[in-house]
């Protein structure tokens, strides 16, 4: 029942993985972008989130309303003034850009928010729990689950179901043709950016909720953002969502042999998929 318990954790924690990556996911697919800030624009979004809830009162969840539509225009902004001016057919401006970036918000939240771990308090839900077929298992965790999954699938709607998302694929496929054919490239890549630090709002809050964090969390957020995205398949969200519960399911089964072995556990799982399938699991088919 031990090993059971701890895979059902593993599937739960891969839903909060899979948010952490759906937006390195989007991104990619769109733009070919390795956004290397991505870990501390989850964080980012965290403070924000500390920082609503504490002036205003109200629940972190409620603080959504505020936190997503903030960090949205922080990306668009973001996208619009200094990323498309380092897109193109060599990777490594982008890299260093996001780079710099991510060591500017690291070092900007130090300032303000001092190194202090902190976290939000989103009173009995943390606590609450629910008996399921001889488990018992935490309603924050489903919570995270359930909406991870809805969030992916609200992406892959408006990727598919939506004119937003043919401009998505549109410049994705052949950027220069798209703008052609009268697609406003930079506007789209802003809208990409826009909708991808919006579901990062999401995981900032469910991590900020979940476990404390300090400006310093970021860069393990990344990777296993990064490795949840390389496992499921660049660019597939569905993908990505299998990619975090592999991951999340490897680190508790890893945990429960010896505590220390947790995140040892998480990386071997993505370097064996790595070695078997470097294109990841489930590559995204051409569409």
């Amino acid at each position: 029942m031990d090993w059971i318990s701890a895979i059902v954790q593993g599937t739960l924690l891969g839903g909060l993985y899979a948010l952490f990556a759906a937006g390195l996911s989007l991104i990619f697919g769109v733009m070919r972008l390795v956004n290397i800030a991505h870990g501390d624009l989850i964080v980012l979004a965290a403070y924000l989130g500390l920082s609503t809830t504490v002036m205003l009162g109200i629940h972190p969840f409620v603080a959504l309303l505020i936190v997503m539509p903030a960090m949205a225009g922080i990306g668009y902004v973001l996208q619009r003034g200094i990323l498309n001016r380092t897109l193109g057919n060599d990777i490594l401006p982008p890299l260093l850009v996001t780079f710099g970036l991510s060591v500017i918000i690291q070092n900007a939240l130090l300032e303000g928010y001092s190194a202090d771990p902190q976290k939000m308090n989103a009173g009995v839900i943390e606590t609450a729990s629910v008996p399921l077929g001889g488990l018992t298992v935490g309603v924050l965790p489903l919570m995270t689950f359930a909406i991870a999954i809805a969030v992916i699938a609200g992406l892959q709607f408006i990727f598919y179901r939506t004119s937003l998302g043919r401009a998505f694929r549109a410049t994705s496929d052949n950027s220069d043709i798209a703008q052609l054919m009268g697609l406003n490239k930079a506007h789209v890549f802003g809208m990409a950016m826009a909708l991808a630090l919006a579901v990062t709002a999401i995981a900032g809050i469910l991590l900020g909720v979940r476990t404390s964090f300090d400006p310093s969390v970021g860069g393990a957020r990344l990777i296993f953002g990064f490795e949840a995205v390389i496992i499921g398949g660049l660019g597939n969200l569905w993908g990505t969502l299998a990619g975090g519960v592999i991951l999340g399911v490897a680190q508790t089964l890893g945990a429960k042999i010896d505590p220390g072995w947790q995140l040892l556990a998480g990386h071997i799982a993505f370097l064996v998929v790595l070695a078997v399938r470097p294109q990841g699991l489930f590559p995204r088919v051409a569409h």
